[in-house]
């Protein structure tokens, strides 16, 4: 069975896979009388032409760490923002993209306040929460077409913190 560290989430790093949402830095306009900070267009979202963005709410179970890790999937017709309803961090995992394999498999420990997307046609773990409440709400593509590949690993890869 593969080993893998996951790491501390950052921009440079995730880029490959998709977009790091956060509230660093100044916001980009002031709104509401001064109450508020808008931190404007942070995600790429991408529905093909034959889809809308829609919002979902999940609710998944925590995981424990090391974490196995023996399912990857994709979404090759949207993007996929997961965006968390708690004050936790979370462990995200993505997979580079081989033709229509998944390839070599990376790990990020997610902080609290912080949210992803993924580039569409992404291989990508399953959420993870990794305390409860797992709530996210998702936006993501809806329409039609399938939208969900999976794509079970003959060698599960356990991610564990360093």
């Amino acid at each position: 069975m593969t080993k893998i560290t996951a790491l501390p989430l950052t921009a440079e790093a995730f880029a490959p896979f998709g977009d790091v949402l956060t509230t660093a830095g100044e916001p980009d306009k002031i709104i509401n009388a001064g109450f508020c900070g808008r931190y404007h267009d942070r995600a790429n979202m991408d529905f093909g032409p034959e889809g809308r963005a829609g919002i979902s709410l999940f609710n998944a179970v925590p995981r424990e760490m090391p974490y196995t890790c023996d399912l990857i999937e994709r979404h090759p017709e949207g993007s996929q923002a997961f965006i968390p309803m708690h004050e936790n961090e979370w462990l995200i995992i993505v997979a580079e993209g081989q033709d229509d394999i998944p390839g070599p498999i990376h790990a990020f420990i997610v902080p609290p306040h912080t949210a992803v997307n993924l580039h569409r046609g992404t291989w990508h773990g399953v959420l993870t929460p990794l305390h409860a409440p797992g709530l996210f709400a998702v936006v993501d593509r809806i329409g039609t077409t399938v939208n969900l590949e999976e794509f079970g690993l003959d060698a599960p890869v356990t991610v564990d913190r360093d």
